[in-house]
């Protein structure tokens, strides 16, 4: 009887103790939120691709030193306020949101240190190539409302005032020689000369103007279409023509001649700034650099079979060019094949996925064309659905050329990029109710580009492969994300030149001498973006590779996807913990 009293008191400490700890989860649980609505304002672009329509009117100037202020004030509180929180108190998912917070604002403080906007406009990633997909309307700007008409104009004037900051800012960066290589500046300035139509009806930012709703009355429809006009006159094409005149007859002339990073004040710094930023690991530019020549030497062996394996007999690089050529591997006539082509692998997947994910996502998923302003220098992508799964996930190919498309990838790529790459990986996050708000739309490219390379693998156990080229094709992409790694950390590193970068990837790939270029190119705009790829599908294979070998019979391969997808986009540091974490108190639990 004596030690009942002490058993009660136990027990209440322990109730007690759970109290205070369901108090501090709900209070960490508020900042969260808080942190989430705070950056859907400061980022409004991000709150309308998420489906979120408060701020579709608004659009900040980022480039402003204001603005980075702002930015700067705003990470540097919630970093405060995530300090506040003793780890010790935290559950494992609540601890997990916090690392992950305090990572991102981390690198959001560091990356504020570096004159990136100095360079607010390049081919690829840029500002101006979002703007014109929403221009397009079918993105993720909505034009349902009226409302939504009007409010994609408000945002126009923003934009406009954007552009004029950018060239401001890019002859800020002429002062200090931090500008884009001029192989770069040729790139761009086409894009810009598209929306120089003197037709305004055929103006890409008329767009919304000819594709009302239905339910929109007459008069609805020509006030509309006045105010469109107007604007596409009036600002749109002065705008650009501007920026135009600017990158063509001043930009371009103090553009630089040599294409890595390391050129500029700083690009030594700011590139391993970029190397954490992209694949969140602490590796140096020259561990990655021979990472990667031993992965071009360990695929070029595997190459080798597949080539044998179809009676060639060249060496490997005159079967990079047979496989570029071949005749059976660019069929389509039309753009209506490729896009029918990539649906037809998506039906004989649609069997096999349920013996890999046990957890599927909802969200609808298409495959279109990429829009033709943006088509001669885009790569294939995804870009995810809405929030509330009102909005398909996208994945958008390019066919600049059709009678020159070649297939011999398409099935690796749809793994990537769709099935059961990013449309797996994002829809499921998106999804998870479990997550916080501001988890939801995180993106770390190690791990969700790492994660799409991952599902390459996958592709035989999921009827995939059964022609010789389709494997060859995933080699191919596999070797691809390999000679990043060598290519990326040789231009921004090691003085390699945009040409010498080109040529190793001649040598070592099938891709087409123009899809080789325009990625070099993708390279020299966004140090260390490429790098993600590899280490991430390294970095996941690693996980698999020790969760088989210590599981053993155990081991199940739907419950290991569905826990390194569960969480989301995480730093791999953070999954590596979380599925150390699950193998030990998996053998701990079936061994009790």
């Amino acid at each position: 009887m004596k030690k009942l009293p002490i058993l009660l008191t136990v027990i209440l400490i322990f109730f007690l103790s759970c109290e205070s700890n369901q108090n501090i989860s709900d209070k960490l649980n508020i900042v969260f939120e808080n942190y989430y609505q705070e950056s859907l304002k400061l980022y409004p672009m991000m709150a309308t691709s998420q489906g979120d329509t408060r701020y579709n009117d608004f659009l900040p100037n980022n480039l402003s030193d204001e603005f980075r202020n702002n930015e700067k004030v705003f990470y540097s509180n919630y970093k405060k306020l995530l300090n506040d929180f003793n780890d010790n108190k935290l559950n494992d998912e609540d601890l997990l949101s916090k690392k992950v917070l305090l990572w991102q604002c981390d690198r959001n403080l560091e990356r504020l240190f570096f004159n990136e906007h100095f360079m607010p406009i390049n081919q690829m990633w840029t500002l101006q190539l979002n703007i014109g997909q929403y221009a397009a309307g079918l993105s993720a700007q909505p034009f349902k409302t009226v409302k939504d008409y009007n409010d994609w104009l408000l945002r126009l004037d923003d934009y406009i005032i954007w552009l004029n900051s950018a060239e401001n800012r890019m002859k800020e960066g002429i002062k200090s020689g931090y500008v884009l290589p001029k192989s770069l500046i040729k790139k761009v300035i086409p894009q810009l000369k598209t929306i120089l139509n003197s037709d305004f009806k055929e103006n890409l930012f008329y767009s919304p103007a000819r594709q009302f709703p239905s339910d929109f009355s007459k008069d609805q429809k020509s006030i509309l279409k006045e105010k469109y006009k107007i604007v596409v006159l009036n600002k749109i094409i002065p705008a650009y023509q501007k920026l135009y005149n600017f990158m063509s007859n001043e930009y371009l002339l103090k553009g630089r001649d040599s294409s890595g990073i390391d050129a500029i004040d700083n690009g030594l710094d700011y590139y391993d700034y970029s190397i954490r930023l992209y694949t969140t690991t602490d590796m140096t530019a020259d561990e990655i650099h021979n990472l990667g020549l031993n992965e071009v030497a360990r695929i070029s062996k595997e190459m080798k079979i597949i080539k044998n394996k179809v009676g060639f007999e060249g060496n490997l690089k005159s079967f990079f060019n047979h496989v570029r050529e071949l005749d059976i591997l660019t069929p389509f006539e039309n753009p209506d094949q490729v896009i029918q082509n990539f649906n037809k692998i998506y039906e004989k997947v649609k069997p096999k996925v349920d013996s890999l994910f046990g957890v599927q996502p909802k969200t609808p998923f298409e495959v279109r064309r990429t829009e033709a302003f943006r088509e001669a220098s885009a790569s294939a992508e995804y870009n995810p659905g809405s929030l509330d799964g009102t909005r398909p996930g996208i994945f958008y190919v390019p066919i600049p050329d059709v009678t020159k498309y070649n297939f011999f990838s398409d099935e690796d790529l749809f793994l990537h990029e769709a099935i059961p790459g990013h449309h797996f990986q994002i829809s499921l996050q998106q999804e998870n109710l479990s997550l916080p708000s501001f988890r939801k739309s995180l993106w770390y490219s190690s791990y969700g580009e790492g994660w799409a390379l991952y599902s390459e693998s996958l592709g035989s156990e999921l009827g995939l492969y059964e022609d010789p080229y389709q494997y060859f094709g995933m080699l191919s992409a596999e070797m691809h994300r390999a000679i990043r790694l060598v290519v990326d950390t040789g231009i921004h590193t090691k003085g390699w030149s945009r040409e010498k970068a080109i040529q190793y990837s001649l040598e070592n790939e099938a891709e087409s001498e123009a899809g080789i270029i325009s990625e070099i190119e993708r390279y020299m705009a966004n140090p260390g973006q490429a790098l993600s790829y590899k280490i991430g599908q390294l970095k996941i294979r690693e996980l698999r590779n020790n969760a088989e070998s210590k599981l053993k019979e155990k081991f199940d391969i739907k419950i290991f996807h569905e826990k390194v997808l569960e969480s989301g986009c995480i730093p791999l540091q953070l999954l590596e913990e979380k599925i150390d974490s699950w193998i030990g108190n998996f053998n701990s639990s079936t061994t009790l």
